[in-house]
């Protein structure tokens, strides 16, 4: 799989001083990654950005250097890929530091059915994107963060993990397993001087979502989810569900058995396959 680095704003590659707080993104070139990559540039972070689109990588680029980032360095590879994960994690602690934030929010979404053999390679994409790669990201700069003894990792999950969604079984089963890799994860490094953030979201406008045909309840803009997703990492919040009231509507579902659940959600309209 292909992987570039490019650098804005520090052209000789060198490295740069360690007072800029340093915040590595995956799935940056789009949606909610490409809203967090601007407020952090807007705050004056050095950034990281991962994504599989160069192009888009390389407008980002610029953008963010323009609101503000000292310096942004951009990685086009798939997070499938852990030795381009490695290669590039290693570039960035070379020439920007450890980082602070590591977001492994790089996700994909597919309607499928267990039925349907072909659906099966997209049962098998999704988790390999929205669980291992996860993985893949914590795991290439993981190393370093607790040598460093600092630093916050973030798990972007989903509400969609907290019950099962008809016509996503591989999203909402992806999501979930992220939502306790990343639990698992929290407790073992604590006492470490590491924090690991689980962020759940309702529904945000961005690419991924505007394939949805059914009314998406408390729907927020990227840029208003992006400041909220901030904040709790900021506050190092270990899970989170953010708006907060769809955080509501998720825990009275897990709530609602499942003789109700299913005979209300087996007539809900699914995602387009």
């Amino acid at each position: 799989m292909s992987h570039i680095v490019t650098h804005v704003g520090n052209p000789a590659g060198m490295p740069t001083q360690n007072k800029y707080q340093n915040v590595v993104i995956t799935g940056a070139s789009s949606g909610i990654g490409e809203a967090l990559a601007k407020h952090y540039a807007q705050s004056g972070a050095q950034l990281g950005l991962i994504a599989r689109r160069s192009d888009l990588l390389l407008r980002l680029q610029n953008e963010v250097v323009a609101l503000g980032a000292p310096t942004a360095r951009v990685y086009a590879l798939d997070v499938r890929d852990r030795e381009a994960l490695k290669t590039a994690a290693n570039d960035f602690i070379a020439k920007s530091g450890t980082p602070d934030i590591v977001i492994a929010n790089a996700g994909v979404s597919r309607g499928t059915l267990t039925e349907i053999e072909d659906d099966l390679s997209a049962f098998q994409e999704v988790f390999d994107i929205n669980v291992m790669g996860t993985v893949n990201t914590f795991h290439a700069f993981l190393g370093a963060m607790q040598t460093a003894k600092n630093g916050t990792l973030v798990g972007i999950a989903s509400v969609a993990g907290f019950r099962g969604i008809p016509g996503s079984s591989a999203y909402s089963s992806s999501k979930a397993a992220a939502i306790k890799y990343c639990e698992s994860l929290r407790v073992e490094l604590r006492g470490s001087g590491l924090s690991v953030v689980t962020i759940c979201p309702g529904y945000i406008r961005t690419p991924m979502t505007a394939v949805n045909t059914f009314k998406m309840p408390f729907l927020i803009d990227a840029d208003d989810a992006a400041a909220r997703f901030a904040r709790a990492i900021q506050a190092k919040t270990s899970f989170t569900v953010i708006p907060w009231n769809m955080g509501i509507a998720a825990r009275v579902l897990r709530l609602v058995p499942n003789w109700l659940y299913d005979r209300v959600f087996s007539h809900m309209p699914r995602k387009p396959r």
